[in-house]
């Protein structure tokens, strides 16, 4: 099973409050990916740094993060998960972030593990295999 890896520990690592490396020793024949959607959200945060030298190290930061990680598209497949499970935690009263609800659709269309330190959002995922980073 392949891991999909949310911003909320990708800027832990970045603000060292998490070890990404050693989080990940151990566990190379798992593929990582990273998706379109948290591309945005790092690119994002690097384009409101209001003085131009955290603008340049968050910038930096997120190209590295880019380099080494594949991106894992939206694609309809992954469009029609994201609805259903949009309307099913609708009707249930128990709806989690847009973003997130992104993520989420993408790792149960990929059949992959979602790693966050947002672990109480997603756990409201029914099918959703998530692993908390966030609790050092």
């Amino acid at each position: 099973m392949g891991v999909l890896i949310d911003g909320s520990v990708l800027i832990a690592h970045e603000r060292g409050g998490l070890d990404l490396p050693q989080r990940i020793s151990g566990r190379e024949e798992e593929p990582f990916f990273l998706s379109v959607i948290t591309a945005s959200e790092l690119l994002h945060g690097a384009h409101r740094a209001r003085d131009r030298g955290t603008r340049a190290r968050r910038s930096a930061f997120v190209e590295g993060v880019l380099d080494a990680l594949p991106l894992l598209p939206i694609d309809r497949a992954t469009a029609r998960m994201h609805a259903q499970l949009w309307a099913d935690l609708a009707e249930e009263g128990s709806l989690i972030g847009p973003h997130d609800l992104w993520l989420a659709a993408s790792c149960l269309m990929h059949d992959l593990r979602m790693v966050t330190a947002n672990a109480r959002e997603f756990r409201r995922v029914p099918g959703l295999e998530v692993e908390d980073w966030g609790a050092q």
